[in-house]
């Protein structure tokens, strides 16, 4: 390829910036399709300025991405209509390994499900102001233009959002470790071992369920080991993932379909919250690493 041009500099420049902005996009929408829209829009409005006058292209994108999430959760908010689809965000599984693209390493890194879903449920300007500030160490400054506020307003709106999830779960052991009490939750629940399930299991621990008929929640250690003791004895193979940085599995039927996809969240070497994806249309549609041969 001979020299390029202008717009080639600029397509290289932004191609090197796509992965972080899909993951603040990710993080702001909770949806990886919206989120590369986001991205899309960003790249279309890139396109009809002069590259000259932008000092920045880094802050400057980030200020686009999220002008546009803003308008598209402040969209959200007008609408009348609520699915579980609105409660849950869009899951990135990766292979429990490490093998995961860098985009979907991006993604998922440090962000975990439990935090996820608490953001959904942040006004749109405290999750803009709490995911930029405290997850990209965006200047308030920066922050207070996209939210056309001051930068005390939007310290006001982070520190008010950074209370909302202060309570959220956080996993606390190195990802061996994790890994390592999902695999005695699972192997406890094949044996049927009653007590074996209890010791994995922090005694207020909650299993969300979602299927095609909604969302069941189970709460605290005797309810949780009964449920796992009975799907211990459903015929299917399971594969080790990462959701969203947690560790989880795929659980694929004989036939090497997926039933189930769940991720557990792991709080000193005991399991403090479980999700569990059981909606065919919606296994269908993920992106899930794995499948048996």
């Amino acid at each position: 390829m001979t020299g390029a041009g202008p717009d080639d500099a600029v397509a290289g420049a932004f191609e090197e910036q796509r992965g972080r902005l899909v993951a603040v996009a990710y993080r702001m929408l909770g949806s990886r399709a919206d989120a590369e829209d986001a991205v899309q829009e960003a790249w279309l409005r890139l396109a009809r300025q002069d590259p000259a006058a932008i000092d920045n292209l880094g802050g400057w994108l980030t200020t686009v991405v999220g002008r546009v999430c803003i308008d598209m959760l402040r969209s959200r908010k007008a609408r009348p209509e609520a699915s579980y689809d609105d409660q849950l965000p869009e899951l990135v599984v990766t292979e429990h390994d490490g093998g995961a693209p860098e985009e979907g390493a991006l993604l998922a890194e440090s962000v975990g499900l439990a935090l996820l879903m608490v953001l959904d449920s942040l006004g749109p300007a405290e999750r803009l102001a709490f995911v930029l500030h405290d997850m990209f160490a965006v200047p308030f400054e920066e922050i207070g233009q996209i939210l056309g506020k001051s930068a005390n307003a939007s310290k006001m709106l982070a520190s008010r959002a950074r209370r909302k999830v202060q309570g959220t779960p956080r996993p606390t052991d190195e990802p061996q470790q994790q890994r390592a009490v999902v695999d005695a939750f699972l192997a406890a629940a094949r044996d049927g071992d009653f007590d074996g399930l209890l010791r994995v299991l922090d005694p207020d621990v909650t299993w969300r369920t979602y299927s095609s008929r909604g969302v069941t929640v189970r709460l605290g250690a005797t309810e949780v080991a009964a449920m796992a003791q009975r799907g211990g004895r459903a015929t299917v193979t399971a594969t080790p993932v990462l959701v969203n940085g947690d560790p989880g599995v795929v659980a694929w039927d004989p036939t090497g379909r997926p039933v189930g996809v769940m991720a557990c969240t792991v709080v000193d070497g005991r399991i403090v919250d479980l999700l569990s994806i059981r909606d065919p249309e919606r296994l269908a549609s993920m992106d899930l690493p794995g499948r048996p041969d």
